[in-house]
């Protein structure tokens, strides 16, 4: 069997149908979305190794994220069909306040995971595992194979990466924010959003909400503020890194990109603001077209940029 990649990912896929805002408003965009798979994708793109655990239905949804994942690179050898469970799809639209998500998800293949089908082995040789509270919240099994991958991961001193996306419609405020605070506890490298944390914590300031999660026990976070740029805080300090400006189309999957683009040159052995002005970079240049994959960079793309702005 062959090694592990260094990222492996964990969580659900989902199609997704974009409505461009110039639109006709009956004409929709098929691309793929799923916040796991998106940073997974994102990594592969800025050179990281990369694989993927979940369920896919036996569909053209299915077939479509394989040939996917394999065109990316995207290692998706441990990835399994459920004979009857359909792939998630969501449903993305936009207005002034920003872009909206709606879903067809509910029993889909991925949410039907299981710690009993959980693949320990590949999670433990990998040299980082990340999942989201996306994956915890989709239904009861697959928070429980995302606590028994935590387990593996770090019995195996493997990184655990956590983003908190938090999807409200998915379970309750104060059960998120209950097993989001538990997860920040045991992970090594914390991605949360501005947004989704001021609803968890009820902290307005950035800085604040970055000692909170540190106390917590996670000892690297990295705090997503849009076109704010990113805080990046350790026990020792915190310090803000810039954004990069763009014209934003689309913020669909750009914090995925941002997570994808962290870990991969965190890996390469960037210190985390290095690597966090990187992945600034990399989530600006993703909000420039419609969809989380489509628009995602690639790393000539990011070291153009890079260098353009000096």
């Amino acid at each position: 069997m062959a090694p592990s990649p260094d990222i492996v990912c964990l969580g659900e896929p989902l199609i997704e149908f974009n409505r461009p805002k110039e639109g006709d408003g009956r004409t929709w965009l098929q691309g793929f979305g799923g916040d796991s798979q998106n940073v997974a994708i994102a990594a592969a793109r800025q050179g990281a190794s990369t694989g993927y655990l979940t369920g896919v239905g036996q569909d053209w949804m299915g077939d479509a994220f394989l040939d996917l994942w394999k065109n990316e690179g995207v290692d998706a050898s441990r990835v399994t069909r459920h004979p009857s469970a359909p792939t998630g799809v969501s449903f993305v639209t936009h207005s002034a306040s920003g872009h909206k998500f709606d879903y067809l998800r509910k029993n889909s293949a991925a949410s039907l995971m299981t710690p009993e089908g959980l693949a320990a082995d590949y999670i433990a040789g990998a040299k980082i595992f990340h999942l989201s509270a996306i994956g915890q919240a989709i239904s009861d099994s697959a928070r429980a194979t995302c606590d028994a991958a935590i387990a593996v991961a770090r019995q195996a001193g493997v990184k655990v990466s956590y983003d908190t996306n938090l999807r409200l419609r998915l379970w309750d405020l104060d059960i998120a924010r209950k097993v989001i605070d538990a997860t920040i506890a045991r992970c090594d490298i914390a991605l949360p959003s501005l947004d989704d944390s001021r609803q968890l914590t009820g902290l307005g300031e950035p800085q604040a909400i970055a000692a909170y999660y540190l106390g917590l026990g996670a000892p690297l976070v990295a705090l997503k503020m849009g076109s704010e740029g990113s805080l990046i805080a350790t026990r020792e300090r915190q310090v803000h890194i810039a954004p990069h400006k763009v014209e934003p189309v689309d913020a669909t999957g750009a914090g995925d990109t941002f997570d994808g683009a962290f870990l991969t040159r965190l890996l390469a052995g960037d210190d985390p603001e290095t690597a966090a002005r990187y992945a600034n970079v990399a989530a600006a240049l993703s909000t420039t077209g419609y969809g989380a994959v489509t628009p995602m960079p690639r790393r000539s793309d990011v070291l153009t940029a890079l260098k353009r702005a000096g």
